[in-house]
C-alpha cells in the first residue's frame, strides 16, 4: 500500500515538470492566473480573519470566570489544530471556485498533455483532436454540468466531515486529519475527471476507477493537498495536478477504459 501511495504522489511533480514542456505550456497561462487570483484572496482573507478569530476565542475564555485557566490550556492544545482546519477548509473552498472558472481550459490543458504523452509513446495520430474556440464555447454548458455533478458529490460528504467539528473536545482534534483525507481524495476526483470527462467517460465510473486503486489515489491527492498550502508553489498547483492526474490516467487506466469502450 505504502509503495502505491508514493506512486500516486510522484506524479504531481510529473506535472510540473510538464508545465514548461513543448506542446503543454500555452494551456496553462490562463489556469494559471485563475489560481493565481482565487488563492490570494484566500491568503487575504485568512490573514485578515486570523485576529479576529483569535480576539474571539480570547473573549470567550474570559467568560469563563474562575475556569479561565482551562479555557486558556483548551486554546493552546486545540487552537493550533482549529487552524489548520480553517486554513484547509479555506483554501480547498477557493480552489474548488477556481476549478469551476477554469474546468473548460483544464480540459483542453490535459487533452494537450495526453496527446503528448501519446506521441511520446511513439503514435503519430493524436489521441484527441485539437478542438476550435467554437467547439469550446459549445462545450462549457456540459463541461460546468459535470463540475455540478462533482459539487453535488462533495456537499453531503464535506458537512458530515464539518459536523464533527461539534463534537467536544475530539472533534477539534479529529476534523483537520478527517477533513485532510477527504480533501485529498476530492483532488484526485477533481484533477483525473479531466482526462476522463475528455473520453466522455461517466462520473460513476471515474469514481470506481479511483476506488479500485485507493491508496495511489490518496497519494496524489494528499500531495496536491500539501502543495495548495506552500507560498509560491500553490500558484502553480492547479495546471500542475491536471498535468500529473493526466499522467496518472494515462500510464494506470486509460488502456482498461478505452478498451472497454472499444
Amino acid at each position: 500500500m505504502a509503495q502505491n501511495t508514493f506512486h500516486g504522489a510522484h506524479y504531481l511533480a510529473e506535472g510540473f515538470r510538464m508545465l514548461t514542456q513543448k506542446g503543454v505550456k500555452r494551456y496553462v497561462f490562463i489556469p494559471l492566473v485563475i489560481n493565481l487570483t482565487l488563492l490570494s484572496i484566500a491568503l487575504i482573507y485568512i490573514i485578515t480573519q486570523l485576529n479576529d478569530w483569535s480576539d474571539s476565542i480570547a473573549a470567550t475564555i474570559a467568560d469563563w470566570g474562575a475556569w479561565e485557566w482551562v479555557g486558556t490550556l483548551a486554546s493552546w492544545l486545540i487552537w493550533p489544530l482549529v487552524i489548520i482546519g480553517v486554513v484547509l477548509f479555506v483554501f480547498f473552498f477557493f480552489s474548488m471556485i477556481a476549478n469551476w472558472i477554469a474546468a473548460p481550459f483544464n480540459g483542453l490543458l490535459a487533452e494537450a498533455v495526453e496527446n503528448k504523452l501519446h506521441g511520446a509513446n511513439g503514435h503519430q495520430e493524436k489521441v484527441l483532436p485539437d478542438q476550435s474556440f467554437a467547439a469550446l464555447v459549445k462545450d462549457i454548458p456540459r463541461l460546468l454540468g459535470r463540475e455540478w455533478t462533482k459539487l453535488k458529490y462533495y456537499i453531503p460528504r464535506a458537512i458530515l466531515c464539518l459536523l464533527i467539528l461539534f463534537v467536544p473536545l475530539l472533534g477539534a482534534i479529529v476534523f483537520p486529519i478527517i477533513w485532510f483525507v477527504f480533501n485529498a481524495w476530492m483532488m484526485s476526483v477533481q484533477y483525473v475527471d479531466y482526462p476522463m470527462d475528455n473520453h466522455k467517460i461517466p462520473f460513476n465510473k471515474m469514481l470506481a476507477t479511483l476506488q479500485n486503486s485507493r491508496s495511489g489515489t490518496l497519494g496524489f491527492g494528499s500531495m496536491v493537498m500539501l502543495m495548495t498550502m506552500i507560498p509560491i508553489l500553490n500558484l502553480f498547483v492547479m495546471p500542475a495536478a491536471v498535468c500529473g492526474a493526466t499522467k496518472l490516467w494515462y500510464e494506470n487506466h486509460r488502456e482498461s477504459h478505452l478498451t472497454i469502450k472499444q
